[in-house]
């Protein structure tokens, strides 16, 4: 070993430098052929893990994108019928001819409160959670699922009331139920597309 180059006053470090490099070789040839393999074929696996899990939490985003954009068009639809609420006019039909009777219900209102702004509120709320989870916000994620069940819930109820208490069916009323269950069905898989591989593989979101 040729230390003249070192600066003088360094050899000793150098020394020992090239000694532990020398062990650490050492131990390398003692190791047997198939530990470097598996460690080797340990690295490509998990490799591949971390792959799927960006593709999915790309998949993530993009159903987190789609449930905001669902929120907007419910958003618009809901206030529309506020709208024509406040201002005593009643939003006329094109598929169906039972606007009239389902607005103009006692269903349509909470005391006073038109039940159209309280699902503008809810569809508002689903949209900024829907952005933040698409931007890696966990936590939004899940108060977002809670939200989306209950406007499910809320859903299922008002058709049953349309079609068993009213015997009639208010076009925009489907048209929020439609949205309502698309929103349902994205938030759900988005919710459960990677959570679990995330947090074994120590990913954050």
């Amino acid at each position: 070993m040729d230390a003249s180059f070192v600066p003088e006053g360094t050899q000793h470090y150098y020394y020992i430098y090239i000694m532990m490099a020398q062990r650490r070789n050492a131990v390398l040839l003692s190791m047997p052929k198939n530990m470097l393999e598996t460690s080797e074929a340990e690295r490509q696996a998990r490799g591949r893990r971390l792959c799927t899990i960006a593709a999915s939490r790309r998949s993530q985003i993009i159903l987190y994108a789609i449930a905001a954009l669902l929120s907007l068009i419910g958003l618009a639809d809901a206030i529309y019928l506020t709208v024509e609420h406040l201002t005593g006019e009643t939003a006329s039909c094109v598929v169906t001819a039972g606007c009239a009777e389902v607005l103009g219900s006692k269903y349509a209102t909470i005391g006073k409160v038109p039940l159209a702004l309280l699902g503008a509120l809810a569809y508002f709320t689903a949209f900024s959670l829907a952005t933040l989870a698409a931007f890696g916000y966990r936590r939004t994620a899940i108060f977002l699922m809670l939200l989306i069940q209950a406007m499910f819930a809320v859903t299922l109820w008002l058709l049953l009331v349309q079609a068993s208490v009213l015997h009639a069916f208010c076009d925009y009323c489907l048209l929020s139920a439609v949205l309502t269950c698309l929103l349902t069905g994205t938030v759900f898989a988005a919710h459960f597309l990677l959570p679990r591989d995330l947090e074994a593989n120590g990913v954050s979101t």
